[in-house]
């Protein structure tokens, strides 16, 4: 399957996601790149059914849904939290675990007291990390994959009001803070050819390496 062609300011670009975290996040991150971003819930798109049973897959679902149901270059991001005294949950089920209501505390809660049923108290028993995998998917059904990943500890009670989903209780390796505590403009920092600080950030960055020219 041939390569996608990069993009150059003015294109546009669907972002295949109604999660307004995620839409606020990407749309700090393409700023710098002149490229027209609408989202999947601007566009009215469906939201497809995500029954991969890993971050590629359901990133590939999102995007080629948006693609075909634009017309349009489609970029997708799925990730979640892993927790290691947990089996990796809940990895692809993050959101999930946040109930019908996307009730992000309640989610909090309920890793928390599946640390404590695995009597995982110390930092060293609480280690986590944060995956994303992006997918630009064309209409034609070519499409490219890019991962980041960023390691922490999972700290209680949650701590800062920034961010959105898990991130009050993600402390990432390095830091004394949360990134429910960090400004946006320290999450997603990176620099070409540098990894950013985020799983998203670091998955964006290799995206504009490999997919955006650089007129």
């Amino acid at each position: 399957m041939t390569a996608i062609p990069r993009l150059h300011a003015g294109d546009r670009l669907v972002l295949a996601s109604h999660n307004k975290g995620k839409l606020v996040e990407f749309q700090e991150l393409f700023e710098p790149f002149g490229l027209e971003i609408v989202s999947a819930a601007e566009l009215d798109l469906p939201e497809p059914d995500e029954t991969g049973t890993t971050f590629a897959e359901n990133a590939r679902i999102k995007a080629h849904a948006a693609a075909q149901a634009s017309g349009m270059l489609a970029l997708s991001d799925d990730s979640g939290l892993c927790v290691d005294a947990l089996g990796g949950d809940p990895g692809v089920y993050t959101a999930n675990w946040a109930g019908p209501n996307k009730d992000f505390g309640h989610g909090m809660k309920r890793v928390e007291d599946a640390l404590q049923a695995a009597n995982a108290t110390s930092p060293s028993q609480r280690q986590a990390h944060f995956m994303a995998t992006l997918c630009l998917a064309h209409p034609d059904g070519r499409d490219a994959l890019f991962e980041g990943r960023v390691d922490g500890t999972i700290v209680w009670p949650p701590r800062g009001e920034m961010g959105h989903g898990f991130d009050p209780v993600f402390m990432p390796a390095g830091h004394d803070i949360t990134f429910g505590q960090m400004a946006s403009t320290a999450k997603h920092s990176w620099t070409p050819g540098q990894n950013g600080l985020s799983h998203r950030a670091r998955a964006f960055s290799k995206f504009v390496e490999d997919q955006i020219a650089r007129d």
